[in-house]
């Protein structure tokens, strides 16, 4: 594995990504505080994914260049299709990849929106540009529920998602150095490729629509 890393310094796309997840935030831990006052002996399951969100949202976007060796797995496309990953990633265009579930409330809206405000400024060339979600809860996510998230977020027929087996879902994220062994310790993590590259570009921290636009565009142009 080769890396190359730096920090971003964008601070005007930062501040907005960063007050996009304040929002975001504040509006959910209101929600959570409603809920738990009408009934409060109710735990509840987001705290701590709340919690990380709220500090994911104070740090900086580290960028790095990774090679990765992937799973030979198979994965179930919203479709109900199943796909090799070589073949759900391994298409004649570049590639972005993020990590969510359906059910979750904080960080994986929050990334799904990216990529949508990341496929509308694409405008007429996100044909050429292949979106990627997977699932890291695959025993709730079942295609039907993986179709229906995906249309809240319009995603276009460019986008797709994936769920499969536990073991699968593992096996890729282990691969991508993803997993956090529960899915409410996840972070905000992106990942671009240009077509059939070895390199990855890794986004850890939310990096917005504008800053994932200009990392595209400095790739097609090296490539």
């Amino acid at each position: 594995m080769t890396v190359r890393e730096r920090r971003h310094s964008s601070a005007t796309s930062l501040s907005v990504v960063r007050a996009f997840a304040a929002v975001a935030v504040f509006a959910l831990v209101g929600a959570a505080g409603l809920a738990r006052a009408d009934a409060p002996d109710a735990a509840d399951p987001h705290a701590h994914h709340r919690q990380m969100m709220q500090q994911q949202s104070q740090q900086s976007i580290r960028r790095s260049e990774i090679e990765y060796t992937l799973p030979d797995v198979r994965l179930v496309r919203q479709d109900g299709k199943a796909v090799s990953l070589k073949d759900a990633i391994g298409d004649d265009r570049p590639v972005l990849v993020n990590f969510i579930y359906t059910t979750c409330t904080t960080i994986c809206p929050l990334s799904s929106q990216v990529f949508a405000q990341f496929q509308s400024k694409l405008g007429a060339a996100k044909a050429k540009v292949h979106l990627v979600s997977f699932s890291i809860d695959p025993e709730q996510d079942t295609p039907a529920r993986l179709v229906e998230y995906a249309q809240k977020f319009h995603a276009g027929p460019n986008w797709e998602h994936y769920t499969g087996t536990v073991e699968a879902s593992v096996a890729v994220q282990r691969s991508f150095d993803a997993y956090r062994g529960d899915k409410m310790n996840h972070g905000p993590l992106t990942l671009m490729r240009a077509a059939h590259s070895k390199q990855w570009v890794r986004f850890d921290g939310f990096a917005s629509a504008d800053e994932l636009l200009a990392e595209y565009q400095d790739l097609i142009a090296r490539h």
